[in-house]
């Protein structure tokens, strides 16, 4: 796979590329796709991009692609990068793109905001993703758990402490 060609999305083509990964990836592990392609937009191409996508090509077909975006810790002392999505395509598959996918984030994030770690999440069902993590060195985080607040969540917070 030396002829991989990896790029930041910058424009329509980029972001219609990396949306197709997108649900492709959700299909694979049964999760609904509920982005639409406006906000994808707004998040990745916005004034204040929320993330960044990036694409691994081969000629113009898309082998894989990541969505990442910054974190900072005052525990680990500095920033990261948050890697949300990674996608890699059946055909593509054990033959060490995803490495190649998640390096180049970590670069980026190093250019970008300086970031010096990654950070990523792993359905716990999802056994054999938890196995690549591992075997690149991510470790599980001990004594943590995460936790969400939904859209009403935040609405009914602000209207709470308004």
């Amino acid at each position: 796979m030396a002829d991989i060609a990896f790029r930041s999305v910058a424009g329509a083509d980029d972001l219609a590329r990396l949306e197709t990964a997108l649900r492709t990836l959700s299909a694979d592990i049964g999760e609904c796709y509920a982005t639409d392609s406006a906000t994808l937009a707004r998040g990745l191409l916005g004034a204040q991009p929320a993330a960044h996508g990036l694409l691994a090509l081969q000629g113009d077909q898309t082998l894989g692609a990541a969505l990442y975006s910054p974190v900072f810790s005052t525990v680990r002392g500095g920033a990261g990068a948050y890697v949300s999505d990674l996608w890699v395509s059946a055909q593509a598959r054990g033959q060490g793109l995803g490495a190649r996918l998640l390096a180049q984030v970590a670069r980026a994030g190093a250019a970008q905001w300086q970031a010096t770690w990654l950070k990523l999440a792993v359905y716990d069902h999802s056994h054999s993703a938890q196995a690549f993590y591992q075997r690149l060195g991510f470790a599980p985080t001990q004594g943590m758990q995460e936790m969400r607040l939904g859209p009403q969540g935040v609405a009914d917070l602000i209207k709470r402490t308004a």
